[in-house]
């Protein structure tokens, strides 16, 4: 599948679209970005989730950099066939990613069916 970054990232802000108002306000000092490629070794990574869950966070929490969810556009394409498979891998992705700054694991998400 090809798709341009432009677009790519278009997807990506309609999917954040979808999530519930009431579950953005609860985000707290995260970023959410589109890269081409995952870090080096994870050539096969949609999306990446990096900082501090809600869950973690104590009273000593402060002054750090934002949380950072991380959408990967290459080998999110390598896995689609259709932009239709895009829209829904994207949306998949991001519900994964902050579903972690929630501190859900990877674990629970499989057995939730968003793994």
């Amino acid at each position: 599948m090809d798709m341009s970054r432009e677009r790519f990232e278009e997807l990506v802000g309609e999917a954040l679209d979808e999530v519930p108002v009431e579950l953005l306000n609860l985000m707290n000092n995260v970023v959410v970005l589109v890269e081409d490629r995952p870090p080096q070794g994870n050539d096969d990574l949609l999306g990446l989730y990096e900082g501090y869950a809600l869950t973690e966070r104590g009273w000593d929490y402060g002054g750090v950099l934002p949380d950072r969810i991380t959408i990967y556009r290459l080998p999110t394409l390598k896995v689609c066939d259709t932009e239709t498979d895009v829209i829904d891998e994207v949306a998949i992705t991001v519900v994964h990613e902050i579903a972690h700054h929630f501190g859900i694991d990877d674990h629970r998400l499989h057995e939730l069916g968003w793994g």
